[in-house]
């Protein structure tokens, strides 16, 4: 192996702990809670070697099918130049797919995916952590009173940390769930070594005979052994940050191992018990594995494993956030940088503070983890499935595999993941019903806002005049005045409305009008030499378009000073950017219903101003207003 080689695959062995840090933390903190719900959760089940060994077989095999497989197998193929998640997919597809048919359905699919990982991003902090802190019980039953007030506490911190960046916290992490995992698997070989019969549940018989045994009892069962695979679809989502190489081997080389010798520990612990003990134990198996002595250090490390999941989460959150602004998803929000070198570390307030509402709200209303797991498998399960649909249409229409290649593999998902759904769906009365609301009132506002905005910008592009015939008209009939005026346009084309209201008003022009569009493309990144496109209209008129991919901050400033364009560089202090700021009016024909036209308008009035969003310079922004029917 030469030096090069050597580089690459310390790189690659750097980059595979640090996903070991930051992806891992929601499906690596499932064993805390998921065998125990099967046994203790809504629908109980008898603690014997026939049930042990058929939910072991079916956590095996979950983990193996949607984890190993669906996701890291197939779907991590499946890279929008190299990022991943629902929008990134929906992105690549509907590039490859063009104007197909069926084009606006798989749209929707990935908004509403994105739509459930909201809901998904406020349970688990709350499940997560709540979970660890009940560990506290096992060691003493009278610190049962102070779970939730400790729980709370922790996650109103982390929420609260989240405007100082995680860039020095997360150095920690990578180290702190290494040694969690690492603790996974000593406790599980610990009990398999004293009950080695366990490992019988690989075979994948003892699921087959616990459906053939129990039939709707062990269907209903699938509801809570999904909770093993929580934090499959962040894999895919995260792989943007660490290469698909580096992930695979962090997974199948350390996770993936701990996590099932995990799993088959806690079965064999319980097997290998006496009824009454076995009963006791299976309230909170995770800690029993422990001896006595050790599981007080046991719930402080378990908790710092979903301090840092909890934060995984939230920074996903504000990072499918940042991408559904740039796709024209959500208004434009305050967005904090909050690295000097990490461009995805991001902090968005408004995101912050309603997940740390809703979580806290979550963890007073439900009370225990054991309640909370009926409300989690739904948003995971539905955004799974429709993983699995898109899945379908990136085999059949872009891959393009053969029809008897891709039959039986989207077949078996559509089978795995829709049983998992549909088990799910049976706990809606428990708690399920919150992640589909909080599903519904975001997919209302994502798509209220996208189609409201597609209207708006085509009812100002029916009413606007060319800028070609404008530049022309105004050459010699306007005084014209020292500096620099740039006229921000939603669209590539037309004359802006702040460009015609200053005519109108202040009957002057600049001497040199720059007429600025950002254009954000369906790819994550665009490269510096690919950002400016410049057309020049001659007699001090210029067309700019300002090209960024959904991953990047759109700092027009910047952007302006790296690049001698126009006719010469750009002084700021010489500069002034105008925008329109639009009122809504409704039309005679609304282009959709009014209580939509309505939410949109409050929409539009809270989002961030073009001045926050494009970082202008504050005191160089002139705002003109503008009315608009749509």
């Amino acid at each position: 192996m030469n030096a090069a080689e050597k580089d690459r695959e310390s790189a690659k062995l750097k980059l595979a702990a640090g996903a070991i840090g930051i992806v891992f933390g929601d499906i690596g903190t499932s064993p805390l809670y998921a065998f125990r719900e099967t046994f203790s959760g809504a629908h109980n089940l008898p603690i014997d070697d026939l049930h042990i060994l058929g939910v072991l077989s079916l956590i095996f095999w979950s983990m193996t099918l949607i984890v190993a497989i669906q996701y890291v197998t197939i779907l991590m193929r499946a890279d929008n130049n190299g990022q991943g998640g629902s929008l990134a997919l929906v992105a690549l597809l509907s590039r490859s797919i063009g104007k197909a048919g069926y084009g606006g359905l798989v749209v929707l699919l990935g908004v509403f995916a994105t739509a459930l990982f909201y809901g998904d991003s406020m349970i688990t902090p709350a499940i997560s952590v709540l979970s660890a802190v009940e560990g506290l019980t096992v060691v003493d039953e009278r610190l049962h009173p102070f779970v939730i007030p400790i729980a709370v506490g922790l996650l109103v911190f982390l929420f609260f940390i989240q405007q100082r960046g995680t860039e020095k916290v997360g150095a920690l992490f990578a180290p702190v769930m290494t040694v969690y995992f690492t603790v996974l698997a000593v406790l599980g070989i610990w009990h398999i070594f004293s009950t080695p019969e366990i490992l019988w549940a690989l075979n994948p018989w003892y699921a087959v005979q616990f459906f053939i045994t129990d039939k709707w009892y062990a269907f209903l069962a699938l509801g809570s052994v999904v909770l093993a695979v929580t934090g499959a679809e962040a894999l895919y989502s995260d792989m943007g940050h660490f290469g698909r190489g580096p992930m695979r081997l962090s997974w199948f080389g350390f996770v993936m191992p701990c996590l099932l010798l995990n799993y088959f520990g806690q079965g064999a612990m319980i097997i290998g018990l006496p009824q009454a003990a076995a009963e006791e134990a299976i309230r909170n198996p995770f800690f029993f594995l422990a001896p006595e002595a050790y599981r007080l250090p046991l719930v402080f490390l378990a908790t710092a494993a979903t301090f840092i999941a909890s934060q995984a989460v939230i920074s996903g959150a504000f990072s499918v956030t940042h991408q559904a602004i740039q796709l024209g998803f959500v208004p434009r929000l305050s967005i904090l940088h909050t690295s000097h070198t990490q461009q995805g570390q991001i902090y968005i307030p408004l995101i912050n503070w309603v997940l740390c509402a809703s979580v806290v709200l979550l963890v007073l209303f439900f009370q225990n983890s054991s309640n909370l797991a009926s409300a989690y498998g739904i948003a995971v399960t539905g955004a799974m499935f429709i993983d699995t649909c898109l899945m379908a249409v990136l085999l059949l229409a872009v891959w393009r595999w053969k029809w008897w290649i891709a039959a039986p593999v989207i077949v078996l998902f559509f089978i795995v993941d829709g049983a998992f759904f549909l088990a799910n769906m049976t706990k809606v009365a428990d708690g399920g019903w919150f992640p589909l609301m909080i599903g519904a009132i975001a997919f209302t506002l994502l798509t209220t806002w996208a189609k409201g905005r597609k209207l708006m910008r085509a009812r100002m592009t029916e009413a606007s005049l060319p800028l070609d015939i404008f530049a022309k008209s105004a050459r010699s009939s306007t005084a014209r005045v020292p500096g620099t005026a740039i006229f921000m346009n939603s669209g590539s084309s037309g004359t802006p409305s702040a460009l015609l209201h200053n005519i109108k008003h202040n009957k002057v022009l600049h001497e040199r009008i720059v007429v600025l569009t950002v254009q954000i493309a369906d790819v994550p990144y665009i490269d510096d030499s690919k950002r400016c496109e410049i057309m020049d209209l001659g007699d001090g008129f210029f067309r700019v378009i300002l090209h960024y991919g959904f991953m990047q901050e759109t700092d027009v400033p910047k952007a302006l000073a790296s690049h001698e364009m126009c006719g010469g560089p750009f002084d700021m202090m010489k500069t002034s950017f105008f925008l329109s700021r639009q009122t809504l009016l409704s039309a005679d024909k609304p282009g959709m219903a009014i209580w939509r036209e309505r939410l949109f308008a409050w929409m539009m009035r809270n989002a961030a101003t073009p001045m926050e969003f494009f970082r202008l310079p504050t005191n160089r922004v002139v705002e003109m207003g503008s009315q608009v029917e749509i």
